[in-house]
């Protein structure tokens, strides 16, 4: 069954070793535990629904709670202190677009808040109910998850927008065909909520972001429903597509996506090479990148995301003996993982690794082979799970990135980790930070950086040393070239710094569009935008001009 309070299978879980333990407590001290809260507590709180009785909406206490919080650091807290603050007055379930767009107008007409809800992976605020004079109804797309139709003709695929990633992955692969789209939070993340985030999956090097695979569906609106059909390529004015994606239910909710299929491959092999340092790694990746090398998948670590991935992978004695091979070939203090996959035809996979062995040769990599990319796919879905083995340690962990042109990748990246580890010190707090490049492009890539902390003496001083770690350093990002989210979305969390990035006549114009979509804003308000009539997420943002 799925936690209530945390990630993923309350039955899953990723250990953290002994020696990882020590690790973090080598750097930032011991970790401080904080007692957690019980569901049946919290369910004790919830308020008495406001909404009016309708069949397909459920007001019971629990599936609220289950339903109010998604994945951030600051939903943690909440969910494990019981501090909700906010609870959606009711969860519905529709199975059909045409119940959406009932319930949809069921709203207008009681002026209802709706959230659109997929998998509540969001860790950026999308689907948190804002404190509220009307009632807000969650909308759970959890029983649209059928793959509709499959042309397989076009290479075409129809699924209901609540269908998450396995679900996706297995009914393609029945036929024979995979989407191919793989972001961290696959087990749990939906379809519809990639498109309305405009995810990005850790294979996009050969399938592409979320904006490639989409190519039309069904959305229902309070003006209608939204049809978009899947034309290959038109030049017949702007792309209502492209209004869709990253919208994240301001316009709209998601009901059906149509995407790109691709038939399974042959082949797939992933691989892990270490470079002496961080500059020969850097160049590497952009040399693979830039040369077009066919590649289907690329992490870059730096060099102490690279001690900490060897740190938290158990078995010391077999590290030592990988630490001491490494050494021995030029790549000990300072050196930086890559990992990279290869996926095709077998003769495609050949050509692709000899190209790669070709164009990093001059960088003096160490080639470690296969094994450690088996561990890196067996493992690549299970890491969220470590924030669970971390607050029992009594550490806190979130993650920043963003996407920049590769004049710029030093410089923000240092600016990043600078801050994370620093901004604590004049309260005694110690961060451990580490970073790697992935989501790869020939202008630049992504920056992701991680930062563990030890919680503090309660949970209202854990929430504000992240609220001090999130601000300062989204401000660095967004005022020094760096977009506020390259794969997260913008959510709650993220919209104070939007008009920074896109500038005051794109957030008008995306205002203008909202407003006429919604004018009485009752689509996911202070989403994507800064609403004035509701009240904002407490997180301690203030908005940037």
């Amino acid at each position: 069954m799925r936690r209530w309070n945390g990630w993923g299978d309350e039955n899953t879980s990723l250990a953290l070793p002994e020696a990882g333990k020590e690790f973090l407590e080598s750097r930032i001290g011991l970790g401080v535990r904080l007692d957690d809260a019980t569901l049946e507590a919290v369910v004790s709180k919830v308020p008495e629904s406001r909404l009016p009785a309708h069949p397909g909406v459920d007001r019971s206490p629990e599936t609220r709670v289950r339903h109010a919080r998604g994945q951030s650091l600051p939903d943690w807290l909440a969910m494990r202190s019981g501090a909700f603050e906010v609870f959606p007055d009711g969860v519905a379930f529709p199975e059909s677009s045409e119940e959406v767009a009932e319930l949809l107008n069921w709203c207008d007409t009681h002026d209802v808040v709706v959230i659109p809800y997929g998998g509540g992976t969001s860790v950026a605020g999308h689907i948190n109910p804002l404190a509220s004079e009307r009632p807000v109804l969650t909308l759970s797309l959890a029983r649209m998850n059928q793959l509709m139709e499959l042309d397989e003709v076009s290479h075409i695929a129809t699924f209901g927008a609540g269908t998450p990633g396995p679900m996706v992955e297995a009914q393609l692969r029945a036929r024979g065909y995979t989407l191919g789209h793989f972001p961290q939070s696959w087990e749990l993340s939906t379809i519809g909520g990639w498109v309305a985030s405009r995810s990005s999956g850790q294979q996009s090097l050969r399938y592409g972001r979320i904006e490639q695979l989409f190519i039309g569906g069904r959305v229902e609106t309070l003006k209608g429903t939204l049809e978009l059909p899947p034309i290959p390529a038109s030049s017949a004015g702007p792309d209502v597509r492209e209004l869709i994606l990253g919208s994240e239910g301001r316009l709209g909710v998601i009901t059906e996506v149509k995407v790109k299929v691709t038939p399974l491959p042959e082949h797939e092999d992933f691989y892990v090479v270490f470079f002496p340092d961080w500059e020969r790694a850097r160049n590497a990746s952009r040399a693979l990148v830039q040369a077009r090398v066919p590649l289907s998948m690329l992490r870059l670590s730096n060099a102490v995301e690279t001690e900490t991935q060897l740190a938290l992978a158990g078995h010391p004695s077999q590290i030592a003996l990988l630490e001491k091979y490494l050494s021995v070939r030029g790549a000990g203090h300072g050196k930086c993982m890559m990992t990279f996959g290869v996926t095709g035809t077998r003769l495609q996979c050949r050509q692709a690794l000899s190209q790669t062995r070709r164009t990093l040769k001059p960088f003096e990599p160490v080639h470690t082979g296969k094994l450690l990319g088996r561990k890196w796919k067996a493992k690549r879905f299970l890491m969220p799970y470590l924030r669970e083995s971390l607050w029992e340690a009594g550490y806190a962990v979130d993650t920043l990135e963003t996407c920049t042109p590769w004049s710029n990748v030093d410089r923000l990246l240092n600016l990043i980790e600078q801050n994370l580890r620093t901004v604590l010190e004049d309260e005694g707090g110690r961060v451990h930070v580490f970073t790697h490049l992935s989501h790869f492009y020939p202008q630049g890539c992504s920056i992701y950086t991680t930062y563990v902390f030890p919680n503090a003496g309660s949970y209202e001083e854990t929430l504000a040393r992240w609220v001090r770690l999130k601000t300062t350093t989204s401000e660095l990002i967004v005022k020094h070239g760096g977009t506020i989210s390259h794969q997260h979305g913008v959510g709650k969390d993220h919209a104070p710094y939007l008009k920074t990035e896109k500038g005051p006549v794109a957030i008008s114009m995306l205002e203008q569009v909202t407003r006429h979509m919604d004018a009485h804003q009752r689509l996911n308000p202070g989403t994507l935008l800064i609403d004035s009539t509701e009240t904002a997420r407490t997180s301690g943002h203030a908005e940037m001009e």
